[in-house]
């Protein structure tokens, strides 16, 4: 394997196609061979496809050698998020209630990715229905950096095998952080996009209206480059919305210098450890330093009574999503998951009727600020890097759950795009994220101002030693 290969980016993979300095077969070769030989210890794959990851690469190295270039994911080996519908490729969406199951068809976010050329090594391991811990009967991924830190939730597998060089890129979703938080783990880029921007048709849901599709990539261009290609209207899902996408990198060198950062120091600090406060100061310095306007706001009251009504909201969606098994199905299921299916069936609609009025006037409070900035700078969480006793202490303490999403789900309840960056690294040498978020379809400003932060800064850069 070529020195660095693993780590390359995506833009840079595709320039090497294009020089015939590198070849999909032999790269995708050599990531099945990092994959075996590293995924026994970090078991961030339940299924790896090496059979399909060839034949696609060899189609790939083909159209590539006769001109025929799709793009720049055209023989880019990627991972897919386990819930994620594959024709003839079973998606377990992180149970045992659908262990076996086999799709006959593809999802639309897999079609446009296979549609653009890209190759897909195998699926990615999650939590349990995409909530907040794997099933008992299931490995869970090992963070990379450390075996006895966190890995994130639910898009676990996602972010160990981008950060361990398993993959160039990989398919995240995220309900109420779940793009953030393993990205902000495992020391990777994860790409929200706003809700309705890419289609869920075929994608297991945890809770539909507050279920996001996205890019987990190792850098802000690469994140950039993805989601162009997984986003836009679908006819098979209504929801999706009918906006143009942008390219992502026609002005992603256009640099911050003039934009407008809001941070609300109260609500940034308040509960945040040093090195999560220490990580946001200086992505505040950083962004300064390069131009952008600083802008000190209060965020709206209601934010945080949002991270607190987040979870009766995904507990009654998630229900309706489980209904066909659960209750009838309980032994199936592990107990974290069946605790929120159950409170989801006993939330009463009075109860989600006021969350539904209160999440649309969140939503137009947000409106309101973006008037006066472009984007806000907040953590992924107040936590820094936990290990995994350390968090089940924090999940333990009154409030704790709402305290892990209070700069996640948010975020969720608008819709709003993010996209989150390495920031730092805390004392025992952890990684350490920060996210930056965004008026609605506004997800090139995101890439742009994630590529002049990457540009300046090399956190994004550094890898673990495997």
């Amino acid at each position: 394997m070529p020195a660095g290969l693993p780590f390359a980016t995506i833009t840079g993979l595709a320039a090497a196609y294009r020089r015939r300095e590198l070849s999909p077969v032999e790269v995708t070769q050599a990531m099945l061979g990092r994959i075996e030989q590293l995924d026994p210890a970090l078991r961030s794959f339940v299924t790896v496809t090496p059979e399909i990851a060839l034949a696609q690469a060899r189609k790939a190295e083909a159209e590539i050698a006769r001109g025929a270039q799709r793009g720049p994911i055209h023989g880019v080996p990627i991972g897919l998020k386990d819930l994620c519908d594959t024709r003839g490729v079973r998606t377990t969406w992180g149970t045992m209630i659908q262990a076996d199951r086999v799709p006959a068809a593809d999802a639309t976010v897999v079609a446009k990715l296979f549609d653009a050329g890209a190759i897909m090594l195998g699926k990615l391991k999650m939590t349990e229905g995409a909530f907040a811990a794997h099933h008992p009967a299931v490995a869970a991924p090992v963070n990379p950096w450390h075996a006895d830190h966190w890995t994130g939730i639910s898009s676990s597998g996602s972010g160990v095998a981008v950060a361990a060089g398993l993959c160039f890129g990989a398919i995240g979703s995220d309900t109420g952080g779940s793009i953030r938080l393993p990205s902000g783990a495992n020391g990777v880029t994860g790409l929200k996009p706003t809700w309705g921007r890419v289609s869920r048709h075929g994608v297991r849901p945890l809770a539909d209206s507050l279920d996001h599709l996205g890019p987990m990539t190792r850098s802000a261009g690469d994140a950039g480059v993805m989601f162009a290609v997984m986003a836009g209207p679908d006819p098979c899902d209504p929801t999706t919305l009918d906006a143009a996408v942008p390219d992502c990198l026609a002005h992603m060198d256009a640099g911050v210098r003039g934009l407008r950062i809001g941070i609300d120091p109260s609500w940034v600090h308040d509960g945040c450890l040093p090195e999560t406060a220490r990580v946001i100061g200086e992505a505040r310095n950083v962004f300064a330093e390069l131009g952008a306007a600083i802008i000190e706001l209060a965020m709206p009251d209601r934010t945080r009574a949002m991270s607190e009504a987040w979870t009766q909201l995904c507990a009654a969606e998630a229900a309706v999503a489980h209904e066909a098994w659960f209750p009838a199905r309980r032994s199936e299921y592990g107990k974290v998951l069946a605790g929120l299916l159950d409170k989801g069936r006993a939330v009463g609609g009075i109860e989600i009727a006021r969350i539904l009025q209160d999440r649309l006037v969140f939503a137009g409070e947000l409106r309101t600020l973006f008037a006066d900035v472009d984007l806000l700078l907040c953590p992924v969480h107040p936590f820094g890097n936990p290990t995994a006793p350390e968090l089940l202490s924090i999940l333990r303490q009154p409030g704790g759950g709402d305290a892990m999403l209070r700069y996640t789900a948010p975020f969720d309840m608008s819709g709003s795009p993010t996209i989150t960056l390495p920031g730092g690294f805390d004392d025992r040498g952890m990684p350490v994220g920060f996210q930056l978020v965004g008026r609605h379809l506004d997800e090139a400003l995101l890439v742009r101002a994630g590529h002049a932060f990457q540009r300046a800064t090399d956190w994004h850069l550094r890898h673990p030693a495997l």
